[in-house]
Protein backbone atom coordinates (compact mmCIF):
# COMPACT_ATOMS: atom_id res chain seq x y z
CA UNK A 1 0.00 0.00 0.00
CA UNK A 2 1.49 3.31 -1.11
CA UNK A 3 2.18 5.86 1.62
CA UNK A 4 0.09 9.01 1.54
CA UNK A 5 1.72 12.19 0.25
CA UNK A 6 2.17 14.74 3.04
CA UNK A 7 1.08 17.95 1.32
CA UNK A 8 2.63 20.04 4.09
CA UNK A 9 6.03 19.27 2.59
CA UNK A 10 5.27 20.55 -0.92
CA UNK A 11 5.84 24.11 -2.15
CA UNK A 12 3.59 25.64 -4.80
CA UNK A 13 5.49 24.05 -7.68
CA UNK A 14 5.37 20.65 -5.99
CA UNK A 15 1.64 20.98 -5.28
CA UNK A 16 0.92 22.02 -8.86
CA UNK A 17 2.69 18.89 -10.08
CA UNK A 18 0.80 16.78 -7.53
CA UNK A 19 -2.61 18.07 -8.66
CA UNK A 20 -1.74 17.83 -12.35
CA UNK A 21 -0.89 14.15 -11.84
CA UNK A 22 -4.29 13.73 -10.18
CA UNK A 23 -5.90 15.17 -13.33
CA UNK A 24 -6.75 18.45 -11.60
CA UNK A 25 -5.99 22.05 -12.62
CA UNK A 26 -2.76 23.55 -11.20
CA UNK A 27 -4.68 26.35 -9.41
CA UNK A 28 -5.76 23.79 -6.82
CA UNK A 29 -2.25 24.20 -5.40
CA UNK A 30 -2.85 27.80 -4.33
CA UNK A 31 -6.20 26.89 -2.80
CA UNK A 32 -4.69 24.12 -0.68
CA UNK A 33 -1.65 26.24 0.26
CA UNK A 34 -3.99 28.87 1.69
CA UNK A 35 -6.06 26.31 3.58
CA UNK A 36 -3.00 24.68 5.16
CA UNK A 37 -0.79 27.65 5.93
CA UNK A 38 -3.06 30.69 6.20
CA UNK A 39 -6.01 28.99 7.88
CA UNK A 40 -4.18 26.13 9.64
CA UNK A 41 -6.56 23.50 8.24
CA UNK A 42 -5.39 19.88 8.18
CA UNK A 43 -8.73 18.23 7.34
CA UNK A 44 -9.56 18.05 3.62
CA UNK A 45 -13.29 17.98 4.44
CA UNK A 46 -13.01 21.56 5.70
CA UNK A 47 -11.48 22.78 2.41
CA UNK A 48 -14.89 23.80 1.13
CA UNK A 49 -13.87 25.37 -2.21
CA UNK A 50 -12.66 21.95 -3.38
CA UNK A 51 -15.23 19.64 -4.94
CA UNK A 52 -16.57 16.82 -2.78
CA UNK A 53 -15.03 14.28 -5.16
CA UNK A 54 -11.60 15.90 -4.88
CA UNK A 55 -11.83 16.08 -1.10
CA UNK A 56 -12.63 12.37 -1.02
CA UNK A 57 -9.75 11.60 -3.38
CA UNK A 58 -7.35 13.61 -1.24
CA UNK A 59 -8.28 11.66 1.90
CA UNK A 60 -7.30 8.50 0.01
CA UNK A 61 -3.91 9.62 -1.35
CA UNK A 62 -2.75 12.54 0.78
CA UNK A 63 -2.53 13.94 4.30
CA UNK A 64 -1.52 17.07 6.18
CA UNK A 65 0.76 15.74 8.92
CA UNK A 66 2.91 17.83 11.23
CA UNK A 67 5.24 17.16 14.19
CA UNK A 68 3.49 16.63 17.53
CA UNK A 69 4.13 18.97 20.46
CA UNK A 70 5.17 16.83 23.45
CA UNK A 71 6.28 19.76 25.62
CA UNK A 72 5.73 23.51 25.63
CA UNK A 73 7.73 25.80 27.90
CA UNK A 74 7.45 29.54 28.33
CA UNK A 75 10.39 31.55 29.61
CA UNK A 76 10.09 34.42 32.06
CA UNK A 77 11.00 36.75 29.17
CA UNK A 78 8.13 35.45 27.00
CA UNK A 79 10.18 33.08 24.84
CA UNK A 80 8.43 29.83 23.89
CA UNK A 81 10.15 26.50 23.34
CA UNK A 82 8.40 23.49 21.85
CA UNK A 83 9.77 19.96 21.92
CA UNK A 84 8.40 18.17 18.86
CA UNK A 85 8.13 14.40 18.48
CA UNK A 86 9.27 12.77 15.23
CA UNK A 87 9.57 9.12 14.26
CA UNK A 88 12.21 6.73 15.58
CA UNK A 89 12.34 8.21 19.11
CA UNK A 90 13.78 11.47 17.78
CA UNK A 91 12.78 14.88 19.04
CA UNK A 92 13.66 18.39 17.90
CA UNK A 93 13.27 21.81 19.48
CA UNK A 94 11.77 24.97 18.02
CA UNK A 95 11.89 28.39 19.69
CA UNK A 96 9.79 31.55 19.31
CA UNK A 97 11.26 34.87 20.50
CA UNK A 98 8.78 37.78 20.85
CA UNK A 99 10.10 41.33 20.60
CA UNK A 100 8.43 44.70 20.20
CA UNK A 101 7.05 44.85 16.66
CA UNK A 102 8.31 41.40 15.63
CA UNK A 103 8.27 37.72 16.51
CA UNK A 104 11.08 35.40 15.41
CA UNK A 105 10.78 31.63 15.05
CA UNK A 106 14.01 29.61 15.25
CA UNK A 107 13.57 26.47 13.14
CA UNK A 108 15.58 23.22 13.11
CA UNK A 109 16.73 21.47 9.92
CA UNK A 110 18.24 18.22 11.22
CA UNK A 111 17.85 15.77 14.08
CA UNK A 112 21.03 16.72 15.91
CA UNK A 113 23.87 18.08 13.81
CA UNK A 114 26.44 16.46 11.55
CA UNK A 115 29.01 19.16 12.34
CA UNK A 116 30.99 19.30 15.57
CA UNK A 117 31.27 22.96 16.55
CA UNK A 118 32.91 22.76 19.96
CA UNK A 119 30.90 25.53 21.67
CA UNK A 120 27.42 24.27 20.67
CA UNK A 121 25.31 21.96 22.81
CA UNK A 122 23.39 20.63 19.79
CA UNK A 123 26.65 19.42 18.25
CA UNK A 124 27.39 17.26 21.30
CA UNK A 125 24.16 15.28 20.73
CA UNK A 126 25.40 13.63 17.56
CA UNK A 127 23.34 13.25 14.39
CA UNK A 128 20.50 11.04 13.21
CA UNK A 129 19.04 12.35 9.94
CA UNK A 130 17.87 15.30 7.90
CA UNK A 131 14.38 16.61 8.50
CA UNK A 132 11.91 16.31 5.65
CA UNK A 133 10.53 19.50 4.11
CA UNK A 134 7.24 18.71 5.89
CA UNK A 135 9.03 18.50 9.24
CA UNK A 136 10.79 21.82 8.62
CA UNK A 137 7.72 23.78 7.52
CA UNK A 138 5.69 21.78 10.05
CA UNK A 139 7.51 23.68 12.81
CA UNK A 140 6.19 26.95 11.36
CA UNK A 141 2.71 25.42 11.05
CA UNK A 142 2.72 24.20 14.66
CA UNK A 143 4.08 27.50 16.02
CA UNK A 144 1.58 29.61 14.09
CA UNK A 145 -1.23 27.45 15.47
CA UNK A 146 0.08 27.60 19.05
CA UNK A 147 0.63 31.37 18.91
CA UNK A 148 -2.75 32.20 17.40
CA UNK A 149 -4.20 35.14 19.33
CA UNK A 150 -1.03 35.49 21.45
CA UNK A 151 1.74 36.79 19.18
CA UNK A 152 2.57 37.47 15.54
CA UNK A 153 5.15 35.43 13.69
CA UNK A 154 7.02 37.88 11.44
CA UNK A 155 10.49 36.35 11.00
CA UNK A 156 11.94 32.87 10.57
CA UNK A 157 15.59 31.98 11.15
CA UNK A 158 17.05 28.61 10.19
CA UNK A 159 19.26 28.66 13.27
CA UNK A 160 17.86 25.75 15.28
CA UNK A 161 19.27 22.24 15.45
CA UNK A 162 21.38 21.22 12.46
CA UNK A 163 23.14 22.73 9.45
CA UNK A 164 20.43 23.69 6.93
CA UNK A 165 22.74 23.68 3.90
CA UNK A 166 23.55 20.01 4.51
CA UNK A 167 19.82 19.43 4.00
CA UNK A 168 19.66 21.64 0.94
CA UNK A 169 16.64 20.42 -1.06
CA UNK A 170 14.28 20.13 1.90
CA UNK A 171 15.43 23.46 3.30
CA UNK A 172 14.85 25.32 0.02
CA UNK A 173 11.40 23.73 -0.41
CA UNK A 174 10.44 24.91 3.09
CA UNK A 175 11.86 28.39 2.38
CA UNK A 176 9.69 28.57 -0.75
CA UNK A 177 6.60 27.96 1.40
CA UNK A 178 7.64 30.56 3.98
CA UNK A 179 7.91 33.33 1.38
CA UNK A 180 4.95 32.27 -0.80
CA UNK A 181 2.15 34.86 -0.76
CA UNK A 182 -0.41 32.04 -0.69
CA UNK A 183 1.25 30.49 2.39
CA UNK A 184 3.03 32.57 5.06
CA UNK A 185 3.96 35.48 2.80
CA UNK A 186 7.09 36.40 4.74
CA UNK A 187 9.38 39.00 3.17
CA UNK A 188 12.62 37.45 1.89
CA UNK A 189 14.66 39.72 4.14
CA UNK A 190 12.73 38.35 7.12
CA UNK A 191 13.73 34.74 6.40
CA UNK A 192 17.34 33.88 7.26
CA UNK A 193 19.42 30.79 6.61
CA UNK A 194 22.36 30.37 8.97
CA UNK A 195 25.31 28.26 7.87
CA UNK A 196 28.61 27.20 9.35
CA UNK A 197 30.14 27.67 5.91
CA UNK A 198 29.22 24.91 3.44
CA UNK A 199 30.71 26.83 0.52
CA UNK A 200 29.34 24.86 -2.49
CA UNK A 201 25.83 24.95 -1.01
CA UNK A 202 26.15 28.69 -0.31
CA UNK A 203 26.92 29.27 -3.98
CA UNK A 204 23.99 27.08 -4.98
CA UNK A 205 21.69 28.92 -2.57
CA UNK A 206 22.71 32.20 -4.22
CA UNK A 207 21.23 30.89 -7.48
CA UNK A 208 17.97 29.59 -6.00
CA UNK A 209 16.67 32.13 -3.49
CA UNK A 210 16.94 35.70 -2.22
CA UNK A 211 16.52 35.03 1.49
CA UNK A 212 18.94 36.55 3.98
CA UNK A 213 22.17 34.73 4.82
CA UNK A 214 23.93 34.47 8.18
CA UNK A 215 27.36 32.91 8.56
CA UNK A 216 28.64 31.38 11.80
CA UNK A 217 32.15 32.84 11.75
CA UNK A 218 33.27 32.93 15.43
CA UNK A 219 36.97 33.48 14.67
CA UNK A 220 39.18 35.74 12.61
CA UNK A 221 41.96 33.21 11.85
CA UNK A 222 41.87 29.76 10.30
CA UNK A 223 43.84 28.26 13.19
CA UNK A 224 41.20 29.23 15.76
CA UNK A 225 38.23 28.58 13.49
CA UNK A 226 39.56 25.07 12.75
CA UNK A 227 39.20 24.43 16.49
CA UNK A 228 35.81 26.07 17.00
CA UNK A 229 34.12 25.24 13.67
CA UNK A 230 35.86 22.13 12.25
CA UNK A 231 34.21 22.45 8.81
CA UNK A 232 36.70 25.31 8.36
CA UNK A 233 39.38 22.70 7.64
CA UNK A 234 37.47 21.86 4.45
CA UNK A 235 36.28 25.38 3.59
CA UNK A 236 38.74 27.90 5.09
CA UNK A 237 37.89 31.53 5.79
CA UNK A 238 39.14 32.85 2.43
CA UNK A 239 36.84 30.48 0.50
CA UNK A 240 33.98 31.24 2.88
CA UNK A 241 34.30 35.00 2.35
CA UNK A 242 34.50 34.52 -1.43
CA UNK A 243 31.17 32.67 -1.21
CA UNK A 244 29.75 35.57 0.82
CA UNK A 245 30.83 38.05 -1.86
CA UNK A 246 29.26 35.83 -4.53
CA UNK A 247 26.00 35.76 -2.55
CA UNK A 248 25.95 39.56 -2.52
CA UNK A 249 26.40 39.85 -6.30
CA UNK A 250 22.61 39.90 -6.49
CA UNK A 251 21.78 43.51 -5.60
CA UNK A 252 18.58 42.42 -3.84
CA UNK A 253 20.78 41.08 -1.05
CA UNK A 254 22.13 44.01 0.94
CA UNK A 255 24.45 42.41 3.50
CA UNK A 256 25.64 39.24 5.20
CA UNK A 257 25.17 38.74 8.93
CA UNK A 258 28.25 37.28 10.60
CA UNK A 259 27.56 35.49 13.88
CA UNK A 260 30.33 35.60 16.46
CA UNK A 261 29.92 33.79 19.79
CA UNK A 262 31.83 35.54 22.57
CA UNK A 263 34.08 33.05 24.39
CA UNK A 264 36.09 34.25 27.38
CA UNK A 265 39.82 34.29 26.64
CA UNK A 266 39.34 32.46 23.35
CA UNK A 267 38.17 34.90 20.66
CA UNK A 268 37.25 38.09 22.51
CA UNK A 269 40.44 40.19 22.61
CA UNK A 270 40.78 43.68 21.15
CA UNK A 271 43.46 42.33 18.79
CA UNK A 272 41.03 39.72 17.47
CA UNK A 273 38.41 42.45 16.99
CA UNK A 274 40.86 44.38 14.80
CA UNK A 275 41.62 41.17 12.86
CA UNK A 276 37.89 40.70 12.27
CA UNK A 277 37.54 44.27 10.97
CA UNK A 278 40.34 43.66 8.47
CA UNK A 279 38.82 40.34 7.42
CA UNK A 280 35.43 41.89 6.62
CA UNK A 281 36.75 44.90 4.68
CA UNK A 282 34.75 45.40 1.50
CA UNK A 283 31.92 43.02 2.48
CA UNK A 284 28.61 44.74 3.32
CA UNK A 285 27.99 43.10 6.66
CA UNK A 286 26.52 43.14 10.12
CA UNK A 287 28.26 41.40 13.01
CA UNK A 288 26.01 39.78 15.58
CA UNK A 289 27.93 39.21 18.83
CA UNK A 290 26.41 36.31 20.76
CA UNK A 291 27.19 35.93 24.47
CA UNK A 292 28.05 32.25 24.98
CA UNK A 293 25.27 30.18 26.54
CA UNK A 294 26.62 27.45 28.78
CA UNK A 295 25.70 23.76 28.74
CA UNK A 296 26.84 20.74 30.81
CA UNK A 297 30.50 19.66 30.55
CA UNK A 298 31.57 22.55 28.32
CA UNK A 299 35.07 23.99 28.76
CA UNK A 300 34.02 27.44 27.53
CA UNK A 301 32.86 30.45 29.51
CA UNK A 302 30.97 33.57 28.44
CA UNK A 303 33.00 36.72 27.81
CA UNK A 304 32.54 39.47 30.37
CA UNK A 305 30.24 42.37 29.55
CA UNK A 306 33.30 44.65 29.48
CA UNK A 307 35.07 42.40 26.96
CA UNK A 308 32.01 42.29 24.74
CA UNK A 309 31.65 46.08 24.97
CA UNK A 310 35.31 46.61 24.04
CA UNK A 311 35.09 44.18 21.14
CA UNK A 312 31.91 45.81 19.84
CA UNK A 313 33.48 49.26 20.15
CA UNK A 314 36.39 48.29 17.89
CA UNK A 315 34.00 47.02 15.23
CA UNK A 316 31.84 50.14 15.36
CA UNK A 317 34.86 52.42 15.23
CA UNK A 318 35.89 50.65 12.02
CA UNK A 319 32.45 51.41 10.53
CA UNK A 320 30.92 47.96 10.93
CA UNK A 321 27.35 47.46 12.11
CA UNK A 322 27.71 45.50 15.35
CA UNK A 323 24.94 44.32 17.64
CA UNK A 324 25.06 42.21 20.79
CA UNK A 325 22.33 39.60 20.89
CA UNK A 326 20.23 39.76 24.01
CA UNK A 327 20.16 36.33 25.61
CA UNK A 328 16.59 35.05 25.56
CA UNK A 329 15.07 31.88 26.96
CA UNK A 330 18.16 30.64 28.79
CA UNK A 331 16.04 29.73 31.84
CA UNK A 332 14.36 27.02 29.70
CA UNK A 333 17.54 26.13 27.72
CA UNK A 334 16.13 27.83 24.63
CA UNK A 335 19.00 30.24 24.04
CA UNK A 336 21.38 30.12 21.10
CA UNK A 337 23.51 26.95 21.14
CA UNK A 338 21.41 25.24 23.83
CA UNK A 339 18.90 23.30 21.72
CA UNK A 340 19.25 19.54 22.13
CA UNK A 341 15.93 17.74 21.64
CA UNK A 342 16.45 13.98 21.73
CA UNK A 343 18.71 12.44 19.13
CA UNK A 344 18.99 8.74 18.31
CA UNK A 345 22.65 9.34 17.54
CA UNK A 346 24.08 7.42 14.59
CA UNK A 347 27.55 8.94 14.96
CA UNK A 348 28.24 7.60 18.49
CA UNK A 349 29.48 11.12 19.30
CA UNK A 350 27.90 11.11 22.75
CA UNK A 351 29.64 7.84 23.66
CA UNK A 352 32.99 9.16 22.40
CA UNK A 353 32.51 12.35 24.41
CA UNK A 354 31.67 10.43 27.59
CA UNK A 355 34.71 8.21 27.08
CA UNK A 356 36.98 11.22 26.58
CA UNK A 357 35.70 12.84 29.79
CA UNK A 358 36.26 9.58 31.70
CA UNK A 359 39.90 9.57 30.59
Amino acid sequence: MQAKQNLLGLDREGLEKFFTELGEKPFRATQVLKWMHQFGVDDFEQMTNLSKALRLRLTEVAEVRFPEIVMEQKSEDGTYKWVLELDGQNRIETVFIPEEGRGTLCVSSQVGCALECSFCSTAQQGFNRNLTSAEIIGQVWVAAKALEGKANLTNVVMMGMGEPLLNFKNTVTALNVMIDDFAYGLAKRRVTVSTSGIVPAMNRLAEETDVSLAVSLHASTDALRDELVPINKKYPISELLDACKYYLKNEKRKKITFEYVMLNGVNDSVEQAHQLCKLLEGIPSKVNLIPFNSFPDTRFKRSSNNAIHRFSGVLKEAGLIATTRKTRGDDIDAACGQLVGRVKDKTKRQLKSQHARAL
